[in-house]
């Protein structure tokens, strides 16, 4: 499974870790925590030392009842940043997380090279096309309304039946629009009970038949500190007990706030998967 990021071909038979780079002020985790230029510097660095392959650059926060952020104030933080990590770090290979096509041009304009999408095109009719045009990778998520509105939609019959007709619908449409790599993320803590979200988790080998590498995203989520009776802060190691599991699962990527721990278990894993 190879994708193409503007040239550098990336092999996602072996899985990889994508590191979270939040511009925003109120990321359910990490919000704020990077403020300034050498903050914003200094963990892109720690991401790339420990490992990370990716790095996922987001300016607005997609947590429950987010806050609604334009899309001007979008550009503004998101595109900085990317060119930021880039002058500096030049070999990068940056995903920015966007639902909007105009920033996403932007972004790619910008030197990013693959986008990740958590509606899959469903909130902007011309997103993609625009990926489409651009070529590059895109990651298409699971979701219900929007970040304001997701928590009261997760009414399902079967709820792994309906996310793959959703992504059979929503990569037909990726492909009528041009895109060639595609990856998908089935969306934990995105219009999901607690529940639902386990469940995802233990069937996430179904998703396999669309044939597409698959990305988890389970990094210090609420399925984690909820079910612990814990806080975010507390929920690394959590974290790292989904992270494996998801790897057994089939998980091509995991997108995590710790990238050290995150490549840890990928070589775990790899090393149990030759027997």
């Amino acid at each position: 499974m190879l994708i193409n990021c503007k040239g550098t071909l990336i092999d996602l038979s072996q899985p990889r870790v994508m590191g979270i780079l939040n511009c925003t002020p109120d990321s359910f985790y990490d919000g704020g925590r990077h403020s300034n230029e050498s903050l914003l510097l200094q963990q892109a660095e720690k991401m790339l030392a420990e490992g990370a392959v990716f790095i996922d650059v987001g300016a607005y926060s997609s947590k429950p009842n987010a806050e609604f952020v334009t899309p001007e104030e979008e550009l503004k933080r998101i595109t900085p940043v990317i060119e930021l990590i880039l002058k500096n770090f030049p070999d990068t290979i940056i995903s920015a997380d966007t639902f909007r096509a105009n920033v996403a041009k932007a972004c790619i304009d910008a030197g990013a090279a693959i986008i990740n999408d958590i509606s899959a095109g469903l909130l902007d009719e011309n997103m993609l096309a625009a990926v489409g045009k651009f070529k590059v990778p895109y990651i298409m998520m699971h979701m219900r309304g929007t970040p304001q509105t997701m928590v009261t939609l997760t009414q399902y019959e079967d709820i792994v039946k309906e996310m793959l007709l959703y992504f059979s619908e929503r990569i037909s449409a990726a492909r009528e629009a041009g895109i060639n790599d595609i990856i998908i993320d089935p969306g934990f803590g995105f219009a999901k009970t607690l529940q639902q979200n386990y469940e995802v988790l233990g069937k996430l080998d179904l998703l396999k038949i669309a044939g597409l590498p698959i990305l988890a995203g389970l990094s210090r989520k609420s399925m984690i500190y909820k079910l612990l009776g814990i806080t975010p802060d507390e929920a690394l190691n959590g974290t790292t007990v989904l992270n494996t599991l998801a790897l057994s699962k089939g998980a091509a990527i995991l997108r995590v706030h710790d990238v050290k721990e995150a490549v840890e278990a990928v070589k775990i894993y790899n090393a149990l998967s030759n027997y």
